[in-house]
Formats: C-alpha cells, structure tokens, sequence
C-alpha cells in the first residue's frame, strides 16, 4: 500500500439466530451457550437484546484473508457451542416466522435501560446486521470525509447483501425488512455530513448536554466513526448468510476507504449529496435488493442495481492488488449472477410453501463450505 496509508485492519460483527433444530423457531438459549464457550473465545463473543441471538467480533485483521479465515472459524465455532446446547445457528437478518413478543431480553442493565426508554420500539428489534470496522488511523478528519462521502454507497451495500424478506410468517414484499424495523429508533439511517471532526463533536456534546444520549454510542447511522475504536464503521448492511457474500461485502467497504484516502490524498473530490437523496436509495435498495433501481444521481437518472454495483467494482479494481482483496471482491459478480439470501429464501417457499424448509436452508447456508 501507498506510504501513509491509514491501517485498513478489518473487523466483522455478525449476529446470529439460535434455531431450535426441531421446531425451527428461535432458542432462547444464548446464556447457555455463551456461559460454555472457552475463555478465549468467550472474550469475542456477546449478548444481544433477545435471548436467541449471540454476536460475534473478530479481532482486528491486518488483510482480508486474514479476516476470512477469522469469520470462518468464528461460525464453526459457535455452531459447535449452539449444537451442544441442541441448537443451530443462522445468519440472516430476519427470522422468517418468529414473534418477537415470544423471545425473552437479556437481563443486562444496558438492554433494561434501552427496553425502559424505547418500549417496544426496541422490543421489536428482533433482527440481525453485520457491522465490518475499517481501521482509519488516528486521523478523525479523514474519518469524517470518509463517511462524508462514501455514505453516497451504502444503499448500494445494502442492495448486495438483503436477506430479510419474510417477518413474522409473511412474505414483506421487501427484500431487507431489517432495515425497515431498524428505522424504528432514533439516530438511524444515513449519517449527516459535518464540516469537521470538531462539528461532529459539538452535535455528540449538544445531544449529551441535552439528555438525548449518554455518549456516542448512542448514535447508531448505517455508517459512523466509531466512539472508541479508530475505525469506521459501516452499519447499513443485513447479515449475509453466505459466508463469500460477507467477506465480499466486507472487502469491499475496505477497499471503498482505501480508494478514498487515494483520491484525497491527490486532491481529488467527490461531489456530496444530500442525506434525503441518499434515503431514496435505501428504499429502493430495501424494498427491491438486486432487482430494483438506483439513482444515479450524478447523472439524474435510474439504472438497474446489478449495473451500479458493477460500477462500484470498476471503481476500486485498481486498490484490490494493493489490498490483496480481488478474490474477495470479484464474488460480488457471483452474488449478480445467483442472486442474493433475500432472492434465495423467497423462491425456497414459493417452491415449498413451507417456511420451515426457508429455515432449514439457512441453517445450510450459514455454514457453507465451512467444515
């Protein structure tokens, strides 16, 4: 990579479901299973608001085969621990029939104080994402520009990795339902645009003085710079069920950042739009996945999703050598061609009528190609 490069490190956040394997419903089963995981492991894992989820951190990776090869031992592993406790694991960002009112929270204060501020607002959020943290160095006004434009992406993302078609046995009409019930909450959506790394502060220190938030954690955009770590974090995605689409999509948010620091660092802009032009997207990336239209809003006109994230792609080829990361990248063309887990588990139950049978695949899909 090019001299004075920030880091790049990449780290991936997954939330699992816990199948019950006969019923095919969520477990509630999440303290058993993390209360029997080794320490080492232990230390990579947490609770989540529903007792039927476990979240999974990988440490920090220099490159993204180094990252792959964590996601992947990441999963076998968990599925062992879930398989002792008689469950499966699935990745994907809703379950297809589960009631959110049947699975008990997490009795953990942070949770306790979010259920007694947001209600069922946040009772609701029985859903699962991928959060992938991008080393960005110490410089938090790259941070700032960074998200300033490449949020102009993140619908497209979201178009690459929808797998949450079905809620509460229904068929939604909308490849990612996650990001619907997401929205629910306050400081969602497609971040702002600050002027400055001190300007984002001043709106962090105007939220806290006003009693909005505690601290930054709170602010919870698809994209963000993240309050502890030197990252920044891209939060707009559904959890992808395969684990090649995850490391793609990951690869790609990291070579987005490296293809920015380059044209900043030769003086070269992007031109920023505004945050409800952006919003249009995501619906249109929600509601339709791969098989919709985006706007260009460069040109002021519509294209077919699959040609914009063949564009994308274009647009970081020439970091992918530097980055190691074409391998990773270029399935994305995999994902165009087969379609995406959205695509997938709705033609499983147009085929079948049986969302048990949608379940039965994820739980395949979750672990494919992993021993």
């Amino acid at each position: 990579m090019h001299e004075g490069a920030p880091p790049l490190t990449v780290g991936i956040e997954e939330e699992y479901q816990l199948i019950d394997p006969e019923t095919r419903d969520l477990a509630p089963v999440a303290s058993e299973v993390l209360g029997e995981a080794p320490l080492a492991l232990k230390q990579l894992l947490n609770p989540e608001l529903h007792q039927a989820m476990v979240e999974i951190g990988t440490p920090p990776a220099a490159n993204i085969r180094e990252a792959y090869g964590m996601l992947v031992e990441m999963r076998r592993e968990v599925a062992q621990l879930a398989a002792a406790k008689g469950a499966r694991i699935v990745a994907a960002g809703t379950h297809p029939f589960a009631l959110w009112e049947d699975v008990p929270i997490t009795q953990k204060d942070r949770y306790v104080e979010l259920l007694g501020e947001f209600q069922d607002a946040v009772r609701a959020l029985l859903i699962f994402g991928t959060h992938v943290h991008v080393g960005a160095g110490d410089d938090d006004e790259f941070r700032v520009d960074a998200i300033n434009t490449l949020r102009y992406m993140l619908p497209h993302l979201l178009a690459l990795s929808v797998s949450s078609p079905l809620w509460r046995g229904r068929v939604t009409g909308l490849k990612s339902y996650r990001s619907l019930i997401w929205r629910g909450l306050p400081r969602t959506g497609i971040p702002a645009t600050f002027s400055s790394y001190s300007d984002y502060q001043h709106f962090v220190e105007v939220l806290i003085e006003t009693g909005s938030i505690q601290d930054a954690s709170r602010i919870w955009w698809a994209m963000r710079a993240h309050h502890r770590y030197p990252t920044i974090e891209f939060r707009a995605t559904d959890l992808a069920t395969n684990p090649r689409d995850a490391i793609a999509i990951a690869a790609l948010a990291q070579a987005l950042i490296y293809k920015h620091w380059l044209m900043r660092r030769d003086n070269v802009t992007f031109r920023q739009y505004p945050t409800p032009l952006i919003e249009e997207n995501v619906w249109r990336a929600a509601r339709y996945g791969l098989d919709g239209k985006l706007i260009d809003f460069g040109e002021r006109r519509e294209k077919w999703a699959r040609d914009l994230l063949v564009e994308l792609v274009e647009f970081v080829d020439d970091v992918l050598d530097d980055l190691d990361s074409r391998w990773a990248v270029e399935h994305v063309y995999t994902i165009l061609d087969r379609g995406t887990a959205a695509d997938r588990q709705l033609a499983i139950y147009q085929e079948t009528g049986d969302l048990r049978a949608v379940v039965d695949w994820l739980i395949e899909e979750t672990l494919r190609d992993i021993a």
